[in-house]
């Protein structure tokens, strides 16, 4: 299976499809500009590493001591706020050439059940338009309202190696959950990736959040989300809804409604999460 998306969401769905799946690879957005990512690419031209750290760390193996290290976040001094795993990435990217190259080892050396691809190798920007306005940054892009359409600077970064085969040869293909415009809809935004969905034989799973996200997706049912991924290029064949989460009034497509979050309802539960996915494929 593949799994497209971008930071703790898309983990989520790669904690859950490591109970069911054969094959997994994640396809992660990388147009992140906060914290440590944010950081990390004003100084080197290389993409984001924090939402590629993030998936790698879902598939690692349990008792890898450097997984539970790649979230370990630096107190004090120059590396105040830094995660070790993006000064990981980073380093081994800087020191190699070759970004893909870093994240690979990364996932060799904590025993990644999947394989983990940037949706593009390129640094990108994202934008939204707003109201008739443009707006450029995903943080920016994150704390706005009313967003019509998403794109990326450059407008036609070429996918990663591997992510175009991976997408068209999987049985199955989760999208989400996280964050609509700034994880989902911007690993779709690379033309490769957004191509690959539109030819795939592949069922298409959207996992909707568990919540709006404010102000992104203030007011937002899972008709919304189907429709501003329509919008987009992306069709998908069912949505899957957390029992008692996002409305699906106006749903035009199969819906899977069933409990699916943690028992405080802040995040999705990978096994129950996995239970509705396997029963998906």
């Amino acid at each position: 299976m593949a799994a497209v998306g971008g930071g703790h969401g898309l983990a989520a769905s790669l904690r859950a499809a490591r109970r069911y799946a054969g094959e997994i690879t994640a396809v992660v957005a990388v147009a992140d500009d906060g914290g440590s990512s944010g950081r990390l690419r004003e100084s080197i031209a290389l993409p984001p590493p924090g939402d590629l750290r993030k998936c790698l760390d879902a598939l690692a193996a349990e008792d890898s001591l450097l997984a539970r290290s790649l979230d370990h976040r630096f107190d004090g001094g120059e590396l105040e706020g830094h995660a070790l795993g993006n000064l990981l990435l980073i380093g081994l990217a800087d020191a190699g050439g070759d970004f893909q190259a870093a994240v690979d080892e990364v996932g060799r050396l904590v025993g990644a059940v999947g394989r983990v691809l940037p949706a593009t190798t390129e640094p990108v920007v994202l934008k939204a338009v707003v109201g008739g306005d443009e707006v450029a940054g995903q943080v920016a892009v994150s704390n706005a309202a009313g967003i019509t359409r998403v794109s990326l600077t450059p407008p036609d970064p070429p996918a990663a190696p591997g992510v175009v085969a991976a997408i068209e040869a999987a049985d199955q293909v989760v999208i989400g959950p996280g964050s609509l415009y700034t994880s989902v809809l911007a690993a779709v935004a690379v033309p490769g990736v957004r191509d690959a969905l539109a030819r795939t034989r592949a069922r298409k799973v959207y996992v909707c959040n568990l919540a709006p996200q404010v102000p992104e997706t203030a007011g937002y049912g899972a008709g919304d989300h189907v429709r501003a991924l329509r919008a987009h290029g992306l069709d998908v064949d069912v949505v899957v809804c957390h029992e008692g989460g996002l409305p699906t009034d106006g749903l035009d497509v199969e819906a899977v409604v069933r409990p699916i979050a943690r028992a405080r309802g802040l995040a999705h539960d990978p096994a129950l999460l996995s239970d509705v996915l396997a029963d998906l494929v």
